[in-house]
C-alpha cells in the first residue's frame, strides 16, 4: 500500500474519531440538559443537527484532506510535505492523548471520557481551523512562494488568452466557412427557390401534388447542404415570393411541407 494511501486511511479514522467525540459531547449535554434518551436519537429535533454536524465535519476534513494533495511544493513548502501531512490527519487523535494525559488521576468514567473528547474537540479545531489556515497563508507571503504564484497565475493567462484567440479562430473560420457555402449554393438553389416560389404564389388545385413536390426539393437541398442548406432555400424562397406579389400575403407553407425533412423541423409545431 502506498504512502498515500495510507495517509487517506489515517485521515479517515481521525474523522471518525473527531466525529465520535463530537457524538460524546452533544449527547451528553442533551442528557444535563434533560432530554431523554428517544428524543436525542429520534429523527426530529436535536438529533438533526446533530447528524448536519457530523456531516458537516466529515465533509469539511475530507475536503481539506483532498485539497492538501493538490498542493504546489514550492508555494507551500511545509504543509505539502508528508511530515505535515501526518500531522494534519493525526490530529484528532493527538487531542485524544492529550485529553487521556490530561485525564489522569479521574476516577469517574464520564468525566474521563469527556476529557478525552474536549481535547480532541479542541486540538482538531486549533490544527484545523487556526494552525493550517494561518500556516498556509504564511507559506504564500514568502519571498520564494510569491514569485512563483505569481508566474504560475501569469502562465495560467497567458494559455487562456491563446485558448480564446484559437477559438475566435475556430470561430471566424466557421464562419467563413458558412459564408462561403451560402455564395456556392447561391447558384445551385437558385432554380429551386423559383419552383418553390411558384408553388407558393400560384393557385394549385392539388395542394397535395405541390406539397410532394416541395418534398423533393427539400430532400435535394438536405443532401447538398444540410439545414443550413434548406434554410437558405427557405430564405430565398420567401425573399422572391414577396418581391412577386407584393400586395398580397404569402403563407409560409415551405416550414409545414418540410417538417421531417433532414432535420428540419416546423417552428410552429415545435
Amino acid at each position: 500500500m502506498s504512502r498515500r494511501n495510507i495517509i487517506k486511511l489515517v485521515h479517515f479514522a481521525s474523522t471518525a474519531w473527531f466525529m465520535l467525540c463530537i457524538g460524546h459531547i452533544l449527547v451528553l449535554a442533551l442528557r444535563q440538559a434533560g432530554f431523554h434518551w428517544w428524543v436525542i436519537f429520534s429523527l426530529s429535533g436535536h438529533s438533526v443537527l446533530f447528524i448536519f454536524l457530523l456531516i458537516s465535519l466529515y465533509l469539511f476534513a475530507i475536503f481539506r484532506g483532498v485539497g492538501r494533495g493538490k498542493k504546489i511544493e514550492v508555494e507551500h513548502p511545509l504543509t505539502s510535505t508528508n511530515y505535515y501531512m501526518v500531522f494534519y490527519v493525526v490530529a484528532p487523535f493527538l487531542g485524544g492523548l492529550a485529553g487521556t494525559l490530561g485525564m489522569i488521576g479521574e476516577s469517574r468514567i464520564s468525566r474521563f471520557l469527556l476529557g478525552i473528547a474536549l481535547g480532541t474537540l479542541l486540538t482538531t479545531f486549533l490544527v484545523w481551523i487556526i494552525i493550517d489556515p494561518v500556516t498556509g497563508l504564511m507559506e504564500r507571503l514568502l519571498p520564494a512562494s510569491r514569485q512563483h504564484r505569481l508566474e504560475r497565475l501569469a502562465r495560467v493567462r497567458v494559455l487562456r488568452q491563446k485558448q480564446q484567440e484559437k477559438r475566435k479562430r475556430l470561430l471566424a473560420e466557421i464562419l467563413a466557412q458558412e459564408e462561403q457555402d451560402r455564395h456556392r449554393w447561391q447558384e445551385v438553389l437558385q432554380p429551386y427557390a423559383e419552383k418553390l416560389a411558384g408553388l407558393l404564389t400560384t393557385n394549385i388545385i392539388d395542394f397535395k401534388q405541390a406539397e410532394h413536390e416541395a418534398v423533393d426539393i427539400g430532400v435535394n437541398a438536405w443532401q447538398i447542404g444540410g439545414l443550413s442548406c434548406m434554410r437558405q432555400l427557405r430564405d430565398m424562397t420567401m425573399d422572391l415570393c414577396r418581391k412577386k406579389s407584393q400586395d398580397s400575403m404569402i403563407i409560409d407553407y415551405v416550414s409545414t411541407w418540410w417538417d421531417g425533412v433532414g432535420s428540419w423541423r416546423n417552428p410552429s409545431l415545435g
